[in-house]
């Protein structure tokens, strides 16, 4: 049994009319770049949503189809004249404050307001973008960390190298002092004796002195 032909009119429920809305939108924008991929075609299309909400579509650049639509619409051996230039870029600056407006919105959106215009399909468009978003702050987090503690571990190594020379530099040192305290050593017990050896050589007892010592007086005292 065939699909019945719907009837082109107005639909009256909000709720059907959003979801119709997206869904067609959706289909638009998949024919206008399958045509332009296809045929090698320029296309550029605007849609705006019943509450004012702007669409856009451009196979290359929006801002050169628009000058290439209105060269082609005037008289091509007319110069553009500066009322035509001036309305060209009134229409450039109302699309620039349109995306301008549709960012902020995006912006609002992503930061959890103004949703309540949002049917399923966008909420889960902005769920999937937000998803994809926290992915790569994760990923880029998890980079930085990595980054640091290997530069963390580099400059760890370079400390315990240094420690190790300073361990290396502390022995030699102490190698060198016992060595020159056995060289001291060595000079005490070959060279000459010290002064306390020397003092009690000199030193005797009157018992020692008394026995062995002869004084001899004077001719003259002697007389005396």
């Amino acid at each position: 049994m065939g699909r019945g032909k719907i009837e082109i009119k107005r639909i009256d429920n909000a709720t059907s009319r959003q979801v119709t809305f997206s869904k067609r939108r959706s289909g638009l924008f998949k024919k206008a770049r399958e045509l332009s991929i296809l045929c090698d075609a320029e296309v550029g299309l605007f849609v705006f949503s019943s509450t004012g909400r702007l669409y856009d579509f451009a196979s290359t650049s929006m801002k050169s189809i628009i000058e290439r639509y209105n060269e082609t619409k005037e008289d091509p051996h007319q110069t553009m004249n500066a009322s035509s230039e001036a309305k060209l870029w009134q229409q450039e600056a109302a699309s620039l404050r349109q995306q301008l407006h549709n960012l902020q919105e995006y912006h609002r959106q992503l930061l959890g307001q103004q949703l309540s215009g949002l049917d399923v399909e966008d909420l889960q468009n902005l769920e999937s973008r937000l998803e994809m978003s926290l992915k790569n702050i994760r990923l880029r987090k998890d980079n930085v960390m990595m980054d640091q503690i290997q530069e963390l571990s580099r400059k760890g190594s370079l400390i315990h190298q240094e420690n190790m020379e300073l361990h290396k530099k502390v022995g030699l040192v102490h190698q060198e002092n016992i060595n020159l305290q056995k060289k001291v050593y060595k000079t005490k017990s070959n060279g000459h004796p010290t002064g306390s050896t020397i003092q009690h050589s000199f030193l005797t007892t009157d018992n020692e002195i008394g026995p062995n010592l002869e004084l001899s007086l004077p001719e003259n005292v002697e007389k005396e």
